[in-house]
């Protein structure tokens, strides 16, 4: 009767194991998005406030919640192709996932601190560019994980075309 016991204590390491990959690849997204949020607040109180936008600029108040959900989302498709048993490499999705991660970070900084419109809209498509391509990469391991990004993407689109016409109209 003691290797029931031992299975059970496997899975349940292995479970817990899974919930701690889990945890934390939801806080590290969340945790680099508040960190670009932070980091950037006085550029989106101050100058942005300032700045002609176009008549489709959603309420401030809808970037948080929004960017929360979309954060908390690229946390759990990690954590789905991490877990997802596959025969192939999963190198290149780590690659793209970082990516697209680092750029969107970044893009913060490039329009809220930086105040460089034009660069902000040519990183953003570089941006939109690496979310299609971490999503075909996905796609290959984890159906499922590639379809739960579109919302970024479709978000990071209409990103892309408000940073744009911000930039056509200053």
């Amino acid at each position: 009767m003691r290797p029931p016991l031992i299975i059970l204590n496997q899975k349940e390491k292995q479970m817990k194991n899974k919930l701690l990959i889990l945890v934390l690849c939801v806080a590290g997204t969340l945790l680099i998005g508040a960190s670009a949020g932070i980091a950037t607040a006085s550029g989106i109180s101050n100058w942005y406030l300032t700045i002609q936008k176009p008549f489709f600029n959603p309420p401030n108040y809808l970037f948080g919640p929004v960017w929360t959900v979309l954060y908390t989302i690229l946390g759990i498709t990690l954590y789905m192709i991490i877990v997802k048993k596959t025969p192939q490499s999963k190198k290149t999705a780590y690659l793209l996932f970082g990516a697209q991660l680092v750029l969107n970070f970044f893009w913060s900084f490039i329009f809220f601190s930086m105040h460089n419109l034009l660069f902000a809209f040519i990183e953003i498509l570089v941006l939109w560019f690496f979310i299609l391509l971490m999503i075909r990469s996905f796609y290959k391991i984890s159906k499922t994980a590639a379809l739960l990004n579109i919302p970024y993407l479709c978000w990071v689109s209409f990103a892309s075309l408000l940073t744009g016409t911000i930039y056509f109209i200053n």
